[in-house]
């Protein structure tokens, strides 16, 4: 007879993980990339390269977030350099429809940020979440622009 402090699996929050590019089993690699297609390509319709080639650079660090093996929310940050100082670039950040509102998004985008530190980070959000970003430090660096008809703004974290 289970005790009242017992918990089953499902009731566990969902795991944070955090994995280099080199290190990702391709299983792992995979449930990434078809999270991502899912919500950027059939859900939203933005019909762009989602396999850009930085997914698998060596320093290119994957964050996701995952229940019972499934992944419900990932996000990309690409490291790399300019004029000998490291800035990044975080982007793919995306949740499953279903698991949207319960804070997934924030988790990730507080863990890769706290990898970023005080480097300069950059992102293009679609204008729609401008704000959220603000909330995490971001301002607007540059005018909107359309990428296959989604309106992006450049942002950056910790400008120099």
């Amino acid at each position: 007879m289970p005790t009242p402090h017992t918990s089953s699996v499902a009731d566990r929050p969902p795991t944070l993980t955090r994995a280099w590019a080199p290190d990702l089993d391709p299983d792992r690699l995979y449930a990434l990339l078809k999270l991502r297609v899912e919500v950027f390509v059939v859900e939203q319709a933005w019909f762009h390269p989602e396999l850009d080639g930085y997914d698998l650079l060596p320093r290119t660090r994957h964050f996701w977030v995952e229940r019972q093996g499934a992944v419900i929310g990932t996000v990309r940050l690409v490291e790399g350099t300019e004029d000998g100082a490291r800035v990044y670039s975080l982007g793919h950040l995306c949740t499953r429809r279903s698991d949207r509102g319960h804070g997934h998004t924030t988790r990730l985008l507080q863990a890769a940020l706290a990898d970023v530190g005080e480097a300069p980070c950059r992102i293009d959000s679609p204008s729609y979440l401008v704000e959220m970003y603000t909330r995490h430090g971001f301002v607007q660096s540059g005018e909107e622009r359309l990428d296959n008809g989604v309106p992006l703004v450049p942002l950056l974290r910790n400008q120099r």
